[in-house]
């Protein structure tokens, strides 16, 4: 089997190969010949796109950097910004030619020796691109201007540890005002990333104006980001909502799916007062969502189709009439069948139910056993409003006598039974003559589960069960055991006669000769129970039940559109809700919006985070929950925090090996913002930040690492005085730091 090693594999004879380019770049009669020489280079970046290792010609190629050609110059600057990393004493001798080549009198050879610059990923190389990059934002050209700014992230980027340059941001802002709208857009990327740790952009009246009014100039993806960006204006007037609202109105007619999910989500986040504006944008999505979801495009049909299912949590028939765009296609991938068929569900009504049941009826039939398995869910889930159509056409699935639809339809049958009792007796009908066909676990436990229930309504239901406690010892699932010890003790209750003799049968096999404790201890509990009577057992069996309807009315309930919205358009949409919050995103926010293609955003689930979640789930889930959509500035903080006392302050137990950047991210993750901190490696490290709850209780937190880092001061003061917030608050933190301290173990 082959491995991965740490270097790349060479090919057969690629030694060779490198060998004769290196001569071919050193002769003069190649070199004189432009066309041959750029050849002779276009092999050698040909060779390294295929994995070979062409390092040993950099001195070469940085000799045929020196050339006015803007083609062999842009072959020539991929491979360094490649090989700079191994290389960097000779990368260094390639500074000269780009700082030469940024003050060219051609803004494409100055955009292009820009650009290299910055992605030589090599040690010292900030001190030489700093003056050309300050150079570069101040350039005649867009196109230098655009490379100028992403370069700002990018020097940023590698100099982490440095502190910002205030100078350099406010450059940044100024040139919101640039001309060219693809700088303005560049400069908003660059300064997320570079006031990262302070929240980002901050968006106040002027700016959010001026991108609104500049909207028309960008492209449809500067939209989208602009968009997402003017999510962060809090409007301070009625007058000035709506006044944002109609400069909004034309992107909802946008022909550009990103772009109209962006505007929705900013007139339903502005809207938020006023639920009829709210329903109107609804109303104007429905049809470029339809769209969407016939797109061409998978992932864009799925993110569509995910949204489509937000939207139905608080209208539920708002796609009603259009219910034969979710029907399935034969060649849709399960993941795109799945949605269809869930949103489905949600889209039943009387005049629609034939052709929807229909319509799962054939993915019953799919010959994916998981689809199949989804599709017979989903019609128990309609059977609760529509039962006697529902339990007809799953009678008719037991026909086909296949495996797994037999076994979901079990399944389906026993959840049925309890959630609309008037369905048992044509229930029971269809129960018999199944337990040929059932051989999974699952399916077993529900058949059994009926049998034991409803056994007096099934005539030959004790012989089924006999059969099964026959061959209770080469039964290998502890869970069917027990299921079938509960079912014919239940059925002994109302069928003594028939169950008596192979009861007793089972429950000794289970007490002398089970090895498994819990099958033991339930034959056990039974014997013992038998033994104190009939009336004792009946007693037992007989006892209060939980209410059926509630499972109907928690599926049910429709939700306000507010409650879905922070999650509209984010990839949050896409993921269930406990999947979402158990993955960790690096900027520490669980909203991320929704990029060109939502479905393949990159998200990494660190052993951190899963030490996080698992140490966070002790706290009660109705405890406390901290809101993401929350600004402070510093002067606020400085101003709250020398006006309030303190009223929480104790030492946290803190190893001296782990960074306390660790707990930062952390913190970052539960929604904890950063207003200050000190640079990493610092004694004594400081850090200053801020949460507030979903009940509006701001609290500020200061931590301290002490010199001999064997714990850190905290303290926490409160705007409002809640005793009960505050201690839910500290139990929070002190979960948070509990999760680090045994990640670090």
């Amino acid at each position: 089997m082959w491995t991965r090693t740490g270097s790349t594999m060479p090919y057969l004879g690629s030694e060779d190969a490198v060998r004769e380019l290196k001569k071919a770049l050193a002769n003069p009669h190649i070199q004189g010949d432009r066309l041959r020489y750029r050849n002779v280079i276009h092999k050698v970046i040909r060779h390294m796109t295929h994995g070979i290792d062409v390092s040993s010609v950099f001195m070469e190629m940085v000799k045929a950097s020196a050339t006015v050609d803007i083609v062999q110059k842009k072959l020539v600057y991929l491979y360094m910004c490649t090989y700079a990393p191994q290389k960097p004493d000779l990368a260094l001798l390639t500074i000269n030619t780009l700082c030469k080549d940024c003050s060219d009198p051609n803004p494409m050879v100055r955009g292009l020796a820009l650009r290299s610059m910055c992605n030589l990923r090599m040690p010292g190389i900030q001190e030489y691109i700093q003056q050309p990059v300050q150079n570069g934002l101040r350039d005649k050209a867009s196109y230098v201007r655009r490379v100028a700014v992403l370069g700002c992230a990018k020097m940023h980027r590698q100099q982490l540890d440095v502190e910002i340059d205030g100078a350099l941001v406010n450059e940044l802002y100024s040139l919101l005002r640039d001309p060219d709208p693809i700088v303005l857009v560049n400069c908003l990327r660059a300064l997320e990333e570079i006031l990262k740790g302070e929240g980002g952009v901050v968006i106040n009246k002027p700016i959010a104006h001026h991108l609104l009014n500049r909207m028309a100039e960008l492209d449809q993806w500067g939209q989208s980001e602009v968009l997402t960006f003017l999510l962060r204006y809090k409007p301070r007037s009625e007058e000035e909502i709506f006044d944002i609202l109609n400069i909004l109105d034309n992107y909802l007619k946008s022909t550009h799916i990103s772009v109209v999910m962006g505007a929705t989500k900013l007139f339903l986040v502005l809207a938020k007062d006023f639920p009829h504006v709210q329903s109107d944008v609804l109303v104007r999505l429905k049809g470029p969502l339809l769209s969407a979801c016939t797109s061409e495009s998978r992932e864009m049909c799925f993110a569509a189709l995910c949204h489509v299912r937000e939207i139905l949590r608080s209208s539920s028939g708002h796609f009603s009439s259009h219910y034969k765009k979710f029907f399935c296609s034969y060649n849709d991938p399960h993941y795109i069948k799945k949605q269809k068929i869930d949103i489905l569900c949600e889209l039943v009504n009387d005049e629609n139910v034939h052709s929807i049941l229909e319509e799962l009826r054939v993915c019953c039939t799919d010959v994916s056993t998981q689809l199949a398995h989804t599709a017979v869910f989903a019609i128990g889930r309609i059977a609760r409003t529509y039962s006697e159509k529902c339990v007809k056409i799953l009678a008719g699935l037991l026909e086909y006598k296949q495996e797994h639809i037999t076994s979901a339809v079990m399944q389906t049958f026993r959840d049925l039974v309890w959630l609309v009792p008037q369905c048992t007796t044509p229930v029971c009908q269809a129960v018999p003559g199944c337990e040929e066909n059932i051989q999974d676990h699952e399916g077993k436990q529900a058949l059994i589960w009926l049998l034991g229930m409803h056994g007096e309504l099934i005539p030959n239901a004790p012989y089924i069960l006999e059969d099964y406690a026959d061959n209770v010892k080469t039964e290998v699932s502890p869970t069917v055991k027990m299921e079938l010890l509960t079912a014919l003790v239940r059925l002994f209750v109302s069928r003594p006669a028939e169950c008596q003799d192979m009861l007793g049968r089972l429950i000794y096999y289970c007490i002398e000769e089970e090895t498994n404790m819990g099958v033991r201890d339930r034959g056990l509990f039974y014997f013992r129970l038998l033994s104190s009577g009939i009336t004792d057992v009946k007693k037992v069996l007989t006892g209060p039940k939980s209410d059926s309807s509630l499972g109907v009315l928690v599926d049910r309930t429709e939700q306000p559109v507010n409650s879905w919205v922070p999650v509209f358009n984010t990839l949050a949409s896409l993921y269930d809700k406990k999947l979402w919050e158990s993955f960790a995103v690096n900027s520490g926010k669980r909203e991320l919006p929704i990029a060109k293609n939502p479905v393949t955003e990159s998200l990494v689930e660190g052993d951190f985070h899963t030490a996080l979640d698992s140490d966070i789930s002790q706290v009660p889930a109705d405890a406390i929950t901290l809101v993401s959509d929350i600004t402070m500035t510093p002067e606020l903080f400085e101003e709250k925090w020398t006006s309030l006392t303190t009223d929480h302050c104790w030492d946290i137990e803190w190893k001296k090996d782990v960074e306390p950047d660790l707990l930062q991210s952390s913190l970052h993750v539960l929604n904890f913002y950063t207003i200050a901190k000190s640079k990493a490696g610092t004694r004594p490290w400081k850090s200053y930040l801020y949460a507030q709850d979903s009940k509006e209780n701001v609290f500020l937190v200061e931590l301290i690492l002490c010199t001999d880092s064997h714990s850190i001061k905290t303290t926490v003061k409160q705007d409002t005085e809640n005793e009960i917030a505050l201690n839910d608050f500290v139990s929070l933190l002190q979960h948070a730091v509990s999760a680090v301290m045994e990640l670090s173990k």
